[in-house]
């Protein structure tokens, strides 16, 4: 076996050489940065982590440590309290144990066997209990073992490439009702140079946190005592917030789309109609109402279809396209709270077309030619991935094999690639779920596309065919951005702050040299709010220089100087912060280019 064979890829299964038995059927994985060997090299980097954690903190012990999107994590408890400043020696011992060249090794032992072994460890004994087989395995290095599937590397000395990134908090199992574990996040690599490029991004992505310029910036707040998750938008975010729902109301209307709104509590009954309380009944607020059972609504879907069913429709109405901004409560886990990126009341840019079968494709066509524009509009590449039916679902096997086949065929007929997320799609239909990648090469999820047979049929949802016979409509479940408040949090880490003239909260500040000179100024920003331009006038008793620079901190499109020869002219001093040039323009023509600039928001 070649010493560069980390594992093998087995009929879509990761292998690794400890557990592979015949490498026939298989496909083997090198030691390289493809998805599969990655997941062995970071599996293993945080077994190595582990050890150096027990090393150094000798009661230390461990619940799970998996590979996730962005590397790896280990939750674990000590008596000791650890911080971010134990990350570089916790660091300094791993690369020591590697040093010692550990041949990592697997066995198994009964289930029985391993409760007795970990007999004192409540930690591995709350893992036991989630494991449904007889069996489990157990991987060593040295002195340290732990329970695991694997797949891990054959030998530590492989693992030269690392970072530990953060350490943060973490419930026992993701419960709030249990104690709370620490939990470190690193990352790996197969080589140092892809190594030190995802040092330099994480970098950059820590000036560019949303939740950093958003301070900054005067975009959103949170309080803490008002609760968790719920944020609130101050004038410039408010400003930020309704140029982006302008720009897509627009875009919705010219689209035939027609503007719905529902209510956001509705009997409990009617969420058992759908099947969210059977199935996403955990994550919503239940309250009671003269002694009847109600529910926030977590999702807009049965508003539309209560508004489709006031009146009879026909095959002529449709497909039928209702649109909302829909405002929604879900019960997140305060340990997964991030921001505007993770919250737990949001605004969806939310759609529902109801339509016939034969006009599935069309209108998934339709709805991928919309996200298209709004992701070219903000410079985001993207792509696709069809997402299966889930453990947890609603509808019939073979009806979820026509909604699956029909998003397939829609692609597939126009040469759209995209993957399959198997078990990922929607309680109540398969769905395409689009991800972006942003500015700095990072990878977030936000629109989709779900095709629904369900819904209909357990609302009893009809149009009138061509030939008079009562039939179901299809539902089709969409939303571009995902939510206002995450895109805006990508948004705002996309461009750095630094957005776009036609959606930056500010678009121009105007900073009068004299007193004399600020009624031009507000002159001029009188006349820009009749063109929905925002600006501000910054004429505080502050020196020139000093209001200048704060002006140009505040990320603005442009900076405009005003003294005597602009009042007497009748032009403006600008200074353009994107092209990083000043110049001089008349006033009609200033207003002219930023109206044209205004244009470049069309969708």
């Amino acid at each position: 076996m070649s010493e560069n064979i980390i594992g093998y890829l087995c009929d879509g299964e990761i292998v690794d050489t400890q557990s592979i038995k015949d490498t026939k059927e298989c496909q083997a994985i090198e030691f390289d940065n493809s998805k599969e060997a990655l997941e062995i090299i970071r599996h293993s980097t945080a077994h190595l982590m582990a050890q150096a954690i027990r090393e150094l903190f000798p009661d230390a012990k461990f619940f799970v440590g998996p590979v996730v999107d962005e590397g790896f994590y280990y939750d674990f408890k000590t008596s000791i309290k650890i911080g971010e400043d134990d990350l570089k020696k916790i660091e300094k011992k791993m690369k020591e144990l590697i040093k010692k060249k550990y041949e990592i090794t697997k066995y198994e032992i009964s289930k029985d066997e391993a409760v007795e072994k970990f007999k004192n460890d409540e930690l591995k004994q709350a893992v036991l209990k989630n494991i449904p087989s007889d069996v489990v395995s157990i991987y060593k290095q040295g002195e340290f073992e732990d329970l695991c599937r694997g797949p891990h590397v054959p030998n530590t000395r492989l693992l030269h490439n690392f970072k530990l990134t953060r350490v943060a908090g973490a419930y026992l199992g993701g419960d709030e009702k249990e104690e709370m574990l620490t939990r470190i996040y690193g990352v790996a690599f197969a080589d140092k140079e892809s190594l030190k490029a995802h040092i330099k991004m994480l970098e950059e992505a820590k000036k560019r946190d949303h939740r950093k310029l958003g301070k900054e910036m005067e975009l959103f707040m949170f309080d803490e005592e008002a609760g968790a998750g719920l944020p609130f938008w101050m004038p410039k975010g408010a400003r930020l917030r309704s140029k982006l729902e302008q720009i897509l109301w627009k875009s919705h209307r010219q689209r035939g789309y027609e503007p719905v709104r529902g209510a956001e509590i509705l009997k409990a009954n009617m969420w058992r109609t759908s099947g969210h309380y059977a199935c996403y009944g955990e994550n919503m607020y239940l309250t009671e109402i003269d002694e009847q059972e109600y529910g926030l609504k977590p999702m807009n879907c049965i508003g539309h279809i209560l508004i489709y069913k006031q009146s009879v429709k026909s095959y002529r109405d449709l497909p039928l396209k209702y649109f909302e901004y829909g405002v929604v409560h879900r019960h997140e886990k305060s340990g997964v709270l991030h921001g505007l990126l993770r919250v737990r009341e949001f605004t969806q840019d939310d759609a529902h077309i109801f339509c016939t079968p034969e006009q599935i494709k069309d209108v998934v066509l339709e709805v991928i030619e919309f996200v298209d524009s709004v992701m070219k509009k903000f410079e985001f590449d993207y792509s696709m991935e069809i997402s299966t039916k889930p453990e947890k679902a609603i509808g019939d096997d073979e009806v979820w094999e026509l909604a699956t086949q029909a998003l397939k065929d829609a692609l597939d007929e126009n040469n759209l690639p995209y993957g399959i997320d198997e078990g990922g799609g929607a309680f109540y239909g398969p769905k395409i779920d689009v991800k972006i990648t942003d500015a700095i090469g990072r990878k977030w999820q936000c629109g989709t596309v779900q095709v629904d047979f369900n819904l209909p049929e357990r609302f009893e949802m009809e149009y009138v065919a061509e030939d008079n016979s009562r039939k179901r409509p299809v539902m089709i479940h969409r939303a571009i951005l995902g939510s206002f408040e995450r895109f805006i949090a990508i948004l705002t880490e996309h461009y750095a702050g630094e957005f776009p003239m036609f959606l930056a909260p500010t678009q121009v500040i105007f900073v009068p040299i004299a007193s004399s000179h600020t009624e031009y100024a507000k002159e001029l920003q009188r006349e820009l709010l009749m063109s929905d331009i925002d600006s501000e006038v910054y004429d505080k008793n502050e020196s020139l220089n000093k209001r200048i620079r704060t002006a140009e901190k505040q990320r603005v499109p442009y900076v405009v100087i005003i003294g005597d020869e602009e009042v007497q002219n009748g032009t403006v001093a600008l200074r353009d912060r994107r092209k990083k040039s000043q110049y001089n323009l008349t006033k009609d023509n200033f207003m002219l280019q930023l109206t044209e600039e205004l244009k470049e928001g069309k969708i």
